[in-house]
């Protein structure tokens, strides 16, 4: 027979994912560490055990403890998780700023919950932090597992995280991509990478996408922090210094906006079929930006937090985007780039070397009505139509017999892949078609049945 013991003993090991849609051929190859894929869906699962067992094997806590943290919701998911296997109660603060769904998660696995204001200095009395710390002091046979503290938390990616890395990509990974809240993943998956990295003389490199509103940012620059504010993703970043976070393994860190944060996290569900929550599309934002700088032949790992199903009721939730100020209109009729996954980016092309009669032919075969020209040594873009032929060849300016340039005008109507759909109806109002245009080459037409086609099917 083939099974496990217990469900803890399928944290880890999860695997590594190329990125294809997101991350295109101009870019560095990027692959998604899975670690939604953990038992209780988040990374913080590695971490959680190993501070459970180190809390164990040191006489910290004994059989039917109390297990107290402060958590966003996935450490306390993790804890919760092992402590239903091993028998410890648990007790959680959680700011309010945080899902219902990883509340109510938490109560599944049987924790007692705490929800505390988020607007508050992580010193005032009444914060998540002291009210847990407080929650410890008070219960008999409790333990704080304080994971801004405790040293199992970084210990635990240095044994587990970065040693997976390292042997799934063969020792060829040029960048880890990972955001920080505690700082346990980054600093302990990082401080292994860079270790084997400088063994093998390889350069190598840590970059960290950081909500704007943390602290982060400005910590690792040496400077003082400006007024911290509130930012609604969740999970990552922080208004206070922590203990488990190591800037001397970073080489940078990368200031990332909420919205663009929650628009990743969503582009992930719909183009890669990765559905992850919010502090994943802050990090894969960032690395999407470190792939198209390091270019192709590079590798470039991506640490996935969390999964999306304890964000249902914010990130994922149209209206709640819209009332937050992140979804307007033109993001939730969709994208050129959407539209083109629905119906292909087949363009046909015009030569410069056919003639008109030959180009008309080929319109009528096919039942289109216009051809981009193909471009031939940088020449500007050009568009021939069975308009411009028709009267080209009625005024005499040209014969069946001239080449496409006699009555090819300038390419109009351009968009871009992440242009709205309000863009390319404001095409519509004065062309027939819309043409995408991408780094300087046509890459695809778009009609207006297209988009009627892609609305009707979306609706």
């Amino acid at each position: 027979m083939n099974y496990h013991s217990t469900v803890l003993d399928l944290i880890g090991k999860t695997p590594l994912v190329k990125m294809n849609r997101l991350a295109d051929d101009k870019m560095a190859t990027v692959l998604m560490k899975m670690e939604q894929l953990n038992p209780a869906g988040s990374v913080k699962d590695r971490m959680a055990i190993h501070m459970i067992r180190g809390a164990e094997k040191k006489g910290l806590i004994k059989p039917g403890a109390t297990l107290v943290e402060s958590t966003s919701g996935n450490t306390g998911m993790g804890l919760a998780m092992a402590a239903s296997v091993l028998g410890y109660r648990c007790v959680f603060t959680i700011p309010d700023k945080m899902s219902k769904e990883k509340i109510d998660m938490l109560k599944a696995y049987g924790a007692e919950v705490v929800v505390t204001r988020t607007d508050l200095d992580h010193d005032h009395p009444d914060s998540y932090v002291e009210i847990a710390k407080r929650i410890a002091r008070e219960t008999p046979d409790a333990f704080y597992t304080d994971q801004y503290y405790n040293m199992d938390n970084p210990e635990a990616h240095y044994l587990t995280t970065g040693p997976e890395i390292w042997e799934d990509t063969d020792g060829k990974i040029d960048c880890l991509v990972g955001g920080i809240g505690t700082g346990g993943t980054i600093s302990g998956a990082g401080k292994y990478l860079k270790e084997k990295a400088a063994e093998a003389g390889r350069d190598f490199r840590i970059i960290c996408p950081d909500p704007i509103g943390s602290i982060y940012y400005d910590l690792f620059h040496g400077r003082e922090p400006s007024d911290s504010r509130i930012y609604t993703v969740e999970g990552i970043g922080h208004d206070f210094m922590v203990g488990t976070l190591d800037f001397s393994v970073i080489d940078e860190v990368r200031p990332i906006s909420d919205r663009d944060s929650f628009i990743t996290a969503r582009r992930l569900a719909r183009e890669e079929g990765v559905f992850v929550g919010g502090s994943t599309g802050t990090a894969v934002f960032g690395a999407l930006q470190v792939a198209r700088e390091m270019g192709p032949g590079k590798l470039v790992v991506v640490m996935l937090a969390d999964g999306g199903d304890r964000y249902i009721s914010k990130c994922f939730d149209d209206e709640w985007m819209k009332d937050m100020g992140f979804l307007g209109i033109e993001d939730r009729l969709g994208t050129v780039r959407e539209v083109l996954q629905f119906k292909g980016r087949n363009v046909v092309f015009a030569s410069p070397n056919e003639t008109l009669g030959e180009v008309a032919k080929r319109m009528s075969d096919l039942g289109i009505s216009q051809m981009p020209v193909e471009v031939v040594n940088g020449e500007a873009h050009k568009m021939i139509h069975e308009m411009d032929i028709l009267h080209s060849l009625i005024s005499g300016s040209c014969t069946r017999d001239d080449k496409v340039e006699c009555a090819a005008t300038d390419l109009q109507g351009q968009v871009r892949l992440d242009d709205s759909l309000s863009a390319v109806q404001a095409v519509f109002d004065g062309q027939n078609i819309a043409v995408v245009v991408d780094e300087n080459r046509v890459i695809a037409v778009i009609s207006k049945i297209d988009v009627v086609e892609f609305l009707a099917a979306r609706s």
